[in-house]
């Protein structure tokens, strides 16, 4: 089949299918027990049988990634009963070229945290976003896909809890997320697990403003950038995405690894993003779902494909990407996002050099930290 692959014009009216909330709600109320996660996934458009966007072997090139490669698994929380994924993977794989990825050949293994699960078509699509392209990034790894009963935040953690537990889980990419809560700080912990896994989050999709559980200093937050191409399919430039959240956390104080990096102004409290990835959908990546092909973006594509990228190399974590950004060498390590603006806040809403709240550190050019 012939793969159609150009950036679609911006004219295009983007259809948000959820809105990721960024910023606390006003109400002094809000605690986790009112927490509903949002997958912050945006459609650029339905294109039918012709899948359209940025190719696995185009944003290989662009952040110099390895053809294929993994080990481990890569766990990917989601929410809802998403029956139709395994079907899903196999039409995407078919079309690029991809190693089959199976419940029969021990590569992909789909977990339920309850029984009766409802669907849900919004997560069906995020499902599909985050499974799909993370084994276009590391092919030869293993896919384990935990599927919370509901987005509350109680059934999110026990989903994570779940993978925690897992011995062979190598990274887990969480592409969902909402406002902060006091009670936040409490459930670090379980963003920690026996086999010592990266936990991936998105940052959100609202622009300036902080969410959870991207705000954890045991999570690795992943912003959005947008890439442009040229009419030949060459990269051109990479700027920061203006849905892209990031910011000063509410709530959790400045981990060490930041504070010994010295972010300006974060005033002794948790910054956000730490690295990020494309996330336009302008410059989107084609998913397939129910034999039907979309053109999706979102700092939701960027978890599960930073989440490959730590089971294709080794260090992946934020102590490493720090110390990694402090080097002489840091250009080995990311490109450096130094233009672009998520809002209208000033210094904590534009791109720059070193460290910023919109794209982090910057976007991978490694596989190794």
């Amino acid at each position: 089949m012939k793969i159609y692959t150009f950036v679609l014009p911006i004219v295009v009216i983007i259809s948000i299918l959820s809105v990721f909330v960024g910023v606390a709600p006003s109400h002094a109320a809000y605690h986790f027990s009112d927490f509903i996660a949002h997958s912050p996934l945006h459609i650029f458009s339905v294109t039918g049988k012709i899948p359209i966007g940025i190719t696995p072997t185009e944003i290989k090139k662009i952040y110099n990634l390895p053809v294929s490669g993994g080990t481990g698994t890569i766990a990917i929380i989601g929410a809802y009963n998403d029956a139709g994924i395994e079907k899903d993977l196999a039409d995407f794989d078919a079309v690029f070229g991809l190693p089959e990825c199976t419940t029969k050949n021990g590569c992909f293994t789909r977990h339920l945290m309850s029984t009766g699960m409802s669907d849900n078509g919004a997560w069906d699509l995020e499902t599909a976003l985050d499974v799909e392209w993370a084994h276009a990034i590391a092919p030869t790894a293993k896919i384990l896909l935990v599927e919370a009963s509901t987005a509350s935040g109680k059934n999110l953690l026990a989903a994570v809890d779940y993978v925690a537990k897992k011995k062979d889980v190598r990274a887990v990419s969480m592409s969902w997320g909402g406002a902060e809560f006091p009670e936040e700080t409490t459930l670090d912990t379980h963003f920690t697990s026996v086999s010592k896994a990266s936990f991936f989050a998105s940052s959100g999709d609202s622009g300036s403003g902080v969410s959870w559980p991207a705000s954890s200093p045991k999570v690795i937050a992943v912003g959005g950038t947008s890439i442009a191409l040229s009419a030949q399919r060459k990269f051109i430039k990479e700027t920061a995405w203006l849905g892209s959240g990031g910011g000063v956390s509410a709530y959790e104080k400045e981990p060490g690894f930041q504070s010994l990096y010295k972010i300006p102004k974060a005033n002794g409290m948790r910054a956000v993003p730490d690295v990020a990835y494309n996330a336009d959908p302008v410059s989107g990546f084609p998913i397939v779902h129910g034999g039907v092909w979309r053109t999706a973006g979102g700092t939701s594509a960027g978890a599960p494909q930073w989440a490959a990228i730590a089971v294709l190399g080794k260090g992946a974590s934020n102590w490493n990407f720090y110390t990694d950004k402090s080097s002489t060498k840091n250009g080995m390590y990311f490109r450096d996002v130094t233009s672009g603006t998520n809002g209208s806040c000033g210094f904590y809403c534009d791109a720059r050099a070193r460290y910023d709240y919109v794209t982090g550190l910057g976007t991978p050019q490694t596989i190794v930290f």
